[in-house]
């Protein structure tokens, strides 16, 4: 029984770290009734001791009768009994929760589909461990079905786990293991009848032995516990992101070498669903025109996602210390055009590690340690958020025209070997049809005009959150079959297809231009976009559009002028100059389904790419913050030794009255005897010993048990050489402490203070110099309070379930008359 409970007591504690993935606490309730009905079932199984095999299939009919009442009682019969039609209403709702978790970031609202589904997960979860830990008598296995359930809101969102939820899991699961240790105990030895009379309860032999047995495993699984959630508070974190944020190098605080951020392909689909517009930056520029911001650049694809590759920055690079870099592949024969644009973060915009930036940037003007990576001009900071900054840049943006893309050469093989990589296992249907949709005698850059005609007119694609995600079977259904989608996918299908053809490319995630509002271009969350980037040699890296635009897509994208040739009277192609769309002063209309994502979600959700910092990153500094704090708590036992000798010495400056300097107080008459702390002398004599006896404690002089005062005096004299006076003194204080204890009063105390301070350098002398620095740094006598606290916590909890056990045996023998132990 005692094991069921625990089993189920785990679970629920377990699956309290999923509250960062929900909205409200309905998802709680529901899966607390969950656990309890399989519970429950477990302990009726043993109570009519069912056969092992058939308590699982009784526990899985028990949870679908529960969420049948929970979510399917008007086609249930009677509410509970599972019917034709409630069975297709739940898998209804499992379908429905399916695509709303897809479609929305954590945290998700709490719609019957996702609370079914979590439900149905957390009920599964139970049962797998009732069946290890209870059925199978596995229980330490029991922890790998609830590890599962713990590491779900660890895979699914960047933020840290909670540690008060860290511990609220493992105390479960620990939980589990002391209940199953005490079962086993319990069942050590063969089982004998003993008689007795009915009101004598026989002790059992093995009750002390357990007890030791369960102490011993409580203070490893405690400490053990408390050194997971406090041992990364106070060390240089080596990975990126430690478990619970504690520390340094866990890319959200400042300082470290690296900074950990997410993959945006993976979590755009649910960021769509956000209903916030907020803004999430402004920026003017000195021709008043709008720009794509670039955040992120991804360069590698899988097969099933793009993700970026480490950047690196550099401390010669380092924004402050001038231009960066130049555009990779930027011929200075190139026309560029120049202007200079003013960016205003938002303040409420948090964790923005990477600046939204036009490319390719020429300068960067900003406060703090920001820094670009070669490859792809990409700005990021491990120190520095951009939250509430405002900064400049100055770009030279390449104007290409048609005959100069036409005329590019062939990559580079660095460009080409890293931008052309794909998976041997792109289906075959894809690479088909890249080369379908372009024509066989076109050139890189015409293949390209025709890709980006292919998504936006010719290929019959529609914008649409409704997408299964990004998958390489979600890649391959919505270029061959359903053909509808958003921003990334049309990206992401525009640069495999792009490589297929060997034009090297890669995905931007960022912002499209905006709204322009008075003369200020403002940037909102409905604004944040993936598209496309392709080489051409000469030029450098270009960004292309496949993604709808206005009222039916997109709303702000806008087509790239030099991607749209117009014919010429003599018969060349020119670059049309017809403006950019989105570019007007007024708000462009959009679906309203495109309800979109603001960066601070966007960094969120991030998971799993290492930005690592070249060396020159000052952390020193974090290295001896961390020695410090680990310094502060080796202190605190000399704290609290020093707290409690100014409390000694206050004691031994008060007079008989409780004042300073006071003359002494007669005893009440008649009294039998004196308790230290009734009056001022006694509570300074006493005082006095007990700082004695620390003080001999922690110079490594202990004081026997059995010695007395006087004996006590006459030892340390004889043995270490005390001179008169500090021979005296110690006389003074054992015949104090005598005095108190058998006679009525201590009398005149004299000097005790002065005394005592004579005493402890006595016995300061006659010790090493490193017995006295542990006595000031380490003392022993606070060591031992500290663990005998200890102690007694874990011995108090004891008793009481050792007297809970003793009284059920006691009602046991009064009602039977016999009792079944074991030897």
């Amino acid at each position: 029984m005692r094991l069921t409970v625990a089993a189920g007591v785990a679970t629920g504690a377990v699956a309290i770290a999923l509250y960062p993935l929900f909205s409200g606490g309905a998802w709680f309730w529901s899966s607390l009734g969950v656990i309890l009905v399989v519970t429950g079932t477990g302990l009726l199984a043993g109570r009519y001791t069912l056969p092992n095999r058939l308590v699982p299939p009784l526990q899985l009919l028990a949870v679908l009768i529960f969420l049948t009442a929970a979510f399917a009682r008007e086609q249930a019969w009677g509410v509970l009994v599972p019917t034709v039609s409630s069975l297709r209403a739940l898998g209804g709702l499992l379908t429905t929760g399916f695509t709303d978790i897809q479609r929305y970031a954590a945290p998700v609202p709490p719609n019957p589909g996702i609370v079914l589904l979590t439900c149905g997960g957390v009920g599964l979860i139970a049962i797998v461990v009732d069946l290890l830990a209870v059925r199978m008598r596995r229980a330490a296995l029991a922890g790998l079905p609830l590890l599962t359930l713990f590491t779900v809101p660890a895979a699914v969102i960047a933020d840290p786990i909670n540690w008060l939820a860290f511990i609220i899991a493992a105390g479960g699961y620990l939980g589990l293991l002391a209940a199953d240790g005490r079962e086993r105990i319990s069942h050590w030895g063969r089982a004998v009848l003993v008689r007795r009379a009915p009101s004598f309860v026989a002790p059992r032999p093995s009750d002390a032995e357990a007890g030791t047995l369960r102490m011993s495993g409580k203070r490893i699984g405690f400490a053990a516990v408390a050194l997971a959630v406090l041992v990364p508070a106070f060390l240089p974190a080596l990975e990126p992101d430690p478990l619970f944020g504690f520390g340094v190098g866990n890319g959200r605080g400042r300082g470290g070498n690296s900074i950990s951020v997410s993959n945006p392909m993976v979590s755009m689909r649910g960021l769509l669903s956000l209903p916030e517009n907020s803004t999430v930056l402004s920026y003017t520029s000195s021709d008043g025109l709008s720009r794509y911001l670039r955040t992120y650049a991804l360069d590698v694809f899988d097969g099933e996602q793009w993700t970026m590759s480490e950047p690196h920055g550099r401390p010669e690079d380092r924004t402050s210390e001038g231009p960066l870099p130049a555009p990779p592949g930027l011929a200075p024969a190139t026309p560029v055009t120049r202007a200079t644009t003013t960016i205003a973060v938002s303040e409420d915009v948090r964790g923005m590690s990477f600046l939204p930036l036009p490319y390719p940037a020429g300068r960067v003007d900003i406060e703090g340690d920001w820094r670009p990576d070669r490859d792809t001009l990409m700005v990021f900071s491990t120190r520095d958020t951009a939250g509430g900054t405002t900064y400049r840049v100055t770009t030279a943006e390449p104007n290409p025209t048609a005959e100069a893309l036409r005329a590019a050469g062939p990559p580079p093989a660095s460009v080409g070997e890293r931008y052309l990589r794909l998976p041997p296992d792109l289906p075959r249907e894809v690479r088909a049809l890249a080369r379908r949709v372009t024509k066989d005698d076109a050139g890189p850059y015409e293949k390209a005009v025709q890709l980006q005609e292919f998504f936006t007119k010719e290929g019959g694609f529609t914008y649409s959150l409704a997408t299964r995600g990004h998958t390489g079977s979600a890649l391959a259904d919505f270029l061959l079959r359903g053909r509808t989608g958003y921003c990334e996918q049309f990206a992401a299908s525009m640069a495999v297809l792009a490589r297929v053809l060997g034009i090297p490319a890669r995905v931007a995630i960022g912002y499209t231009g905006g709204t322009n509002v008075s003369g200020v271009w403002q940037v909102r969350a409905h604004d944040s976009h993936a598209w496309p980037e392709l080489y051409f040699e000469g030029t450098g890296w270009l960004r292309f559009e496949p993604t709808p635009a206005g009222s039916a897509g997109q709303g702000t994208a806008s087509v790239p002028v030099y991607t749209r040739p117009q014919v010429s009277t003599d018969g060349s192609d020119r670059p049309d100059s017809t403006p950019e769309t989105g570019s007007s002063g007024t708000d462009t209309p959009r679906d309203p389904s495109a309800r979109s994502r603001d960066d601070r979600t966007l960094q969120r959700d991030l998971t799993g790419v290492p930005v690592a910092v070249d060396e020159g990153v000052p952390v020193a500094a974090w290295i001896g913050l961390g020695l410090l704090a680990v310094l502060l708590v080796a202190l605190v036992p000399a704290a609290l030794r020093w707290e409690l000798r100014a409390r000694r010495r206050r004691s031994l400056s008060r007079g008989p009255s409780g004042a300073p300097g006071g003359p002494p107080a007669p005893a009440p008459a008649g009294a039998a005897e004196v308790r230290a702390g009734r009056g001022a002398p006694e509570e300074a004599v006493s005082a006095a010993w007990a700082e004695l006896d620390d003080a001999l404690c922690d110079y490594g002089m202990g004081r026997l048990p059995s010695e007395s005062p006087r004996a006590l005096a006459g030892r340390l004299t004889g043995q270490h050489g005390f001179d008169a006076d500090e021979a005296a003194a110690l006389t003074r204080i054992a015949t104090l402490v005598e005095r108190m204890m058998f006679a009525r009063t201590p009398g005149e105390t004299g000097p005790l203070r002065e005394d005592l301070r004579l005493v402890r350098r006595a016995l300061a002398a006659r010790v090493t110099r490193g017995r006295r620095i542990r006595a000031v740094l380490l003392p022993p006598s606070t060591l031992l309070r500290i663990r005998r606290a200890g102690g007694r916590l874990l011995e108090a909890a004891e008793r009481l379930e050792g007297a809970r056990l003793r009284l059920t045996a006691r009602l046991d023998g009064l009602t039977g008359g016999r009792l079944t132990g074991r030897v």
